[in-house]
């Protein structure tokens, strides 16, 4: 856990939450996800009752719901629905550009998720040499 409270689990949870806000949300315009809350407000602090496993369980659940949106969506398509005032004037136009800003996102994410870790135990992934 770093200083600040935030996990690695925290982490698989945010990026749970992202897959559905911008697939079943922005892309495919799900009611259930546009009135509901915009994040859950532990999303980020996982405490110790909550289940690794359903964590886990969570993201792929998302994940493929996420797929089964992108391959049933042309990615020329223009949002079905996009949160005005949430980014300010910016704005994604496009399912690829929704798509690449995912991939981007859950990229440096990902480089979050080792730092944090190798912070954790004190491994290091990967080693150049000198």
């Amino acid at each position: 856990m770093l200083p600040s409270g935030w996990t690695c689990l925290g982490m698989v949870r945010h990026l749970a939450q992202s897959e559905r806000f911008w697939f079943r949300g922005v892309v495919a315009g799900e009611r259930a996800v546009i009135d509901g809350p915009a994040d859950e407000p532990d999303e980020w602090l996982v405490g110790s009752e909550v289940p690794v496993g359903d964590v886990f369980d969570l993201y792929r659940r998302e994940g493929d719901l996420a797929d089964t949106i992108i391959a049933g969506t042309p990615l020329d398509a223009a949002p079905a629905w996009w949160p005005e005032g949430l980014f300010g004037e910016w704005r994604l136009h496009t399912v690829r550009e929704i798509v690449l800003h995912v991939i981007t996102e859950t990229a440096g994410h990902a480089g979050h998720l080792d730092a944090a870790r190798e912070l954790t135990d004190g491994r290091l992934w990967m080693v150049l040499p000198e």
